[in-house]
């Protein structure tokens, strides 16, 4: 069994760009959540969050979760309110090991601050809800069982780091 590698994070942490990375090299397919829901919906995050609601982005999420849970071998980036529900956690973690991507909020800010595709940050001053954001998701990226900063380390370096710990763990049996 080839354990999935979950990532999970704030937004902006480099879940995405970390996991194309990871899975080249780690020869596994590279699954996007929130891409994957546009697919599916042929809508973007953004549009079913404005035109739907966040109650409707959640259950695609949840829905999603819950297909995915049933794959191995498969690097997963997730949005980051994923694991706000304790039943996307359970069913990633039965064939996942869940890696937290983390940054401080002025990093975040920095790479996020010329995006306009972020709903959750469009409502005033985004450093602000950045910050308010965080704090309400204080303890929720917990259940992950390694974490990276990758405001102090490239993607290349976040992507050895995380190789490094799954080859210690041995987390892929043959």
């Amino acid at each position: 069994m080839k354990k999935n590698i979950v990532l999970i994070g704030f937004m902006g942490t480099g879940k995405t760009s970390i996991g194309r990375r990871l899975a080249l090299r780690l020869k596994m397919k590279f699954v996007d959540t929130d891409s994957e829901i546009e697919n599916i919906t042929g809508k973007t995050v953004a549009r079913i969050i404005a035109r739907d609601g966040l109650i409707r982005f959640r259950s695609e999420e949840a829905l999603l979760v819950k297909k995915l849970s049933q794959q191995e071998g498969l690097v997963i980036s997730t949005g980051g309110g994923i694991v706000l529900f304790p039943e996307n956690v359970r069913l990633l973690k039965e064939k996942g090991t869940l890696i937290e991507l983390f940054a401080t909020p002025q990093v975040i800010f920095n790479r996020l601050k010329k995006k306009k595709d972020r709903p959750l940050l469009m409502k005033g001053n985004m450093k602000e809800q950045i910050e308010a954001l965080l704090k309400e998701r204080e303890g929720a990226y917990d259940v992950a069982e390694f974490s990276v900063d990758t405001g102090s380390v490239s993607q290349e370096e976040a992507v050895e780091i995380i190789a490094r710990y799954i080859k210690e763990k041995q987390l892929f049996q043959k």
